[in-house]
């Protein structure tokens, strides 16, 4: 699970812009402001989501440009396309070998993962955060988490304004939107439940070494009843319409991590600690989906390596080899890359 070209047209700051990857490490350097996050960032919308920016998609073209903007890989001999058009520069297109294809059909073709700055804040921001954060782990390995995850949200979204209508709602339309809810509700929990335990079971035998071993738990913050979903959805018609939302269900889910060696909540850690269980998750994740998919996932660690030392910094390079993944890094100086070795592809950004 490699990309062996990746050409973007008019992406960000890009006009044009064509990278042959041909090392397992994915080196990108210079200044800042070259533009080494947005091909990271054309990396990430080579999946199903908004991106590691999670940015319009209008915000993506280049100024300057033609109002629109391409990406394309080629993947094990197979070439996927994403962009916008000058004259839609909201609507995302997709296309698979010269096909016109879904957004959440791209997840059957690559497994992308990130660790960007912004996320440091992670375990101290609020839950949805997390929540993507998890999801993102578990359509590495269930691609159809995709389709089921946009059918409820979608679901709930109509519910949701029903409820908030001036009009009554009819009850047999509730009744039929919060059906679909409920099967869609219960393959994102199976999803969500089964790659936490799987996460657990890898990280359990995890050694104590430069990076701290996360304990993981899947917590439902909403204090749910017992019962069906779609009894407690059609009981809390009158409590989720004064509201404003639905105040039950997965959208509701949060992801709990503790220092294993600390027993400190993650929240409570020091910014180093929290990002070193970020690191931590990130292996442990890369060796499951290499494991349960045959192919690694590729990773995409943004000024991953700007603040370890030497040693901790040689010793996340090793790791990151064991897993076979396709690493995109970025960093303001080559020297930073020193660590990893003859399997290191080193880019200029910024430079003809």
């Amino acid at each position: 699970m490699v990309l062996s070209r990746l050409s973007l047209n008019d992406f960000r700051n890009h006009a044009a812009l064509d990278i042959r990857p041909n090392a397992q490490f994915i080196a990108l350097h210079g200044s800042n402001g070259a533009g080494k996050t947005n091909i990271l960032e054309a990396v990430s919308l080579l999946v199903p989501g908004r991106g590691l920016r999670r940015a319009a998609m209008s915000d993506m073209v280049r100024a300057g440009g033609g109002g629109g903007f391409a990406i394309v890989a080629e993947v094990s001999g197979n070439v996927i396309g994403t962009g916008v058009s000058a004259e839609q520069p909201e609507r995302r297109k997709v296309r698979v070998n010269e096909s016109n294809a879904s957004i959440n059909s791209l997840a059957e073709w690559l497994s992308v993962i990130w660790l960007t700055p912004a996320m440091d804040r992670l375990f101290a921001d609020g839950s949805a955060a997390r929540r993507r954060f998890l999801d993102r782990l578990v359509l590495a390995l269930s691609p159809q988490h995709a389709r089921h995850s946009s059918r409820y949200e979608k679901a709930m979204q109509q519910r949701n304004k029903l409820l908030s209508g001036t009009v009554s709602a009819d009850p047999l339309w509730l009744d039929a939107l919060e059906q679909q809810m409920v099967e869609s509700a219960h393959a994102i929990q199976s999803a969500r439940t089964g790659l936490v335990d799987a996460l657990r079971d890898q990280l359990q035998g995890a050694p104590s070494g430069p990076f701290a071993v996360p304990l993981i738990h899947l917590v439902d913050k909403a204090d749910p009843t017992e019962g069906d979903l779609a009894v407690i959805w059609r009981q809390g018609r009158n409590r989720d319409a004064a509201a404003g939302r639905t105040l039950f269900g997965p959208h509701r889910a949060d992801l709990d991590v503790i220092h294993k060696d600390s027993g400190q909540m993650a929240e409570q850690c020091s910014t180093g600690e929290q990002k070193a269980l970020l690191l931590s998750l990130i292996l442990a994740h890369a060796a499951l989906v290499s494991a349960q998919r045959q192919a690694p996932p590729i990773l995409l660690l943004d000024e991953v390596a700007a603040h370890l030392d030497p040693s901790r910094r040689a010793a996340l390079f090793a790791l990151l080899a064991e897993t076979g993944a396709q690493v995109w890094m970025t960093g303001t100086e080559p020297e930073l890359f020193n660590g990893i070795g003859p399997s290191a592809q080193l880019l200029p950004v910024g430079q003809n």
